[in-house]
């Protein structure tokens, strides 16, 4: 109590209310991959400097435009019997670099704050994507609490699915080491294995180490998606021109006949461009986040500015990709529904697919928004004297922030007891020795809502009573 001297009145405010928690952003996702520069003010000062940003344009003031094409892009004109011109894109020379566009898909799809981790320009290194430079990348995204979500748009052109998947479990393990959290991944087309897409999903599951441990904290997601993306050319002279004899490429094309110049233009930006869904998954996760909750499962949204997935995938099909029965590493797919949207993410599965407690993505997620929320809210407590007093004070805020999710729907539960538990205390939760060791351990227990994933619906033959 403070010792009075001077006569007078004095007033003491007395705290009765408990502190409050307030929830960590759950939606923050790290972009790590190649830019065209990373200059902030002087060339070069935001390589493996993350720079949080909210929108397209702050981007491209920071980090540049796209990779142009070079070679990937051709025309052809065909003058009989009919004028028609034909776009062809040759997915084998495209540039390697989809930092640009994987943005595009992440903000149409209602991503909003991200961090932008570049690692290298389009230049260097002769336009080869770089393992190890991704890693240092990672390395970077370590050093930002903040972030919830790691990606690589460009990792998946890597030249060999043995370094892809490696990356990603290096991923992986930071977010096994972090607890806060989480990897999305896309499936590695192997060139070698051509149409068979079966084969790189083997691929992937015999590649892709881990146990659930680790597992539990990323989700994979598979078929590629055709998209409404604008290629970006560089030069007319790059953009060859066949079956038109007057002219072998864009700018000859432009001075001969200029009509059909602005028609193969017209063809290029209606090109339909192949990317990994993983960017816009990442942007519905924070549109699902924002609009319903962090514990509503990200799936059953249509992929806004997509055209079509790049492989057409039946129930059959999704059978041996949704339930691995050996490792349990589920494969979210994207799919398309006559009257329901063009493409469809259908499946909510962690790779822990086979685990009860973190087979869903909502689940691991709201837990990590729990943990990192309760953690943040429970450092003012840090050489708190540990007792009776300081537990009820921590108790009541925990149960406070916990009947708040409850009632917004994040717990299962009639009521509040049934929702979750809170314990801290002597006996119930610590020992003698606990104390005396400087530790104040409170166990938390939460009934969190899971999907309906399956929707089983019983119909039979209804008999006729006797009259």
């Amino acid at each position: 109590m403070q010792e009075y001297k001077t006569p007078g009145v004095y007033i003491e405010e007395i705290p009765k209310l408990p502190p409050s928690v307030a929830s960590v952003e759950t939606a923050i996702p790290a972009f790590i991959g190649y830019t065209e520069k990373a200059q902030w003010k002087e060339e070069g000062d935001l390589k493996l400097k993350p720079r949080r940003i909210t929108s397209l344009l702050e981007y491209e003031q920071y980090f540049g435009k796209p990779d142009p094409e070079k070679e990937s892009i051709s025309v052809t004109i065909k003058t009989s019997p009919a004028l028609e011109v034909n776009v062809k894109i040759d997915e084998t020379k495209r540039s390697k670099f989809l930092m640009h566009y994987c943005l595009q898909m992440f903000f149409a799809n209602g991503g909003g704050p991200c961090w932008i981790i570049s690692v290298e320009d389009y230049t260097t290194g002769g336009g080869i994507i770089s393992s190890a430079s991704l890693k240092g990348g990672l390395d970077e995204a370590e050093k930002i609490n903040e972030i919830t979500l790691l990606l690589f748009p460009d990792a998946i052109n890597l030249t060999a699915a043995t370094d892809y998947y490696d990356l990603y479990d290096t991923a992986i393990d930071q977010c096994r080491l972090l607890q806060d959290r989480f990897t999305v991944m896309d499936v590695y087309h192997s060139a070698e294995n051509g149409d068979n897409w079966r084969e790189d999903i083997a691929l992937f599951r015999n590649t892709l180490a881990g146990t659930t441990d680790g597992l539990k904290y990323a989700a994979a997601y598979f078929p590629r998606i055709y998209t409404g993306v604008d290629y970006v050319t560089g030069s007319d002279e790059t953009v060859k021109i066949t079956g038109f004899a007057e002219a072998q490429d864009m700018a000859t094309l432009k001075t001969v006949n200029n009509a059909y110049y602005f028609l193969a233009k017209n063809a290029i930006s209606t090109a339909q461009m192949l990317l990994p869904p993983s960017s816009a998954v990442v942007g519905i996760y924070a549109l699902v986040d924002r609009q319903k909750g962090v514990w509503k499962a990200p799936a059953n949204v249509n992929i806004d500015n997509a055209i079509r997935p790049e492989i057409l995938i039946t129930n059959r099909d999704q059978e041996s990709l949704n339930v691995d029965v050996q490792a349990g590493k589920s494969i979210n797919v994207i799919r398309k529904f006559e009257g329901a949207g063009p493409a469809l993410v259908w499946g909510a599965r962690t790779l822990a697919g086979n685990d009860n407690e973190w087979r869903y993505i909502n689940v691991r997620r709201f837990f990590i928004m729990v943990e990192e929320s309760v953690k943040n809210a429970s450092e003012q407590f840090v050489f708190e004297s540990n007792d009776r007093n300081t537990w009820i004070r921590v108790k009541g805020m925990i149960d406070n922030y916990l009947t708040q999710l409850w009632r917004a729907g994040a717990l299962m539960g009639t009521t509040e007891r049934e929702a979750f538990f809170v314990h801290v205390g002597i006996g119930e939760t610590m020992t003698e020795q606990d104390i005396l060791e400087g530790r104040m351990i409170i166990e938390i227990g939460l009934a969190a809502v899971r999907p309906a994933e399956f929707i089983i619906l019983r119909f039979m033959h209804k008999m006729m009573a006797d009259s």
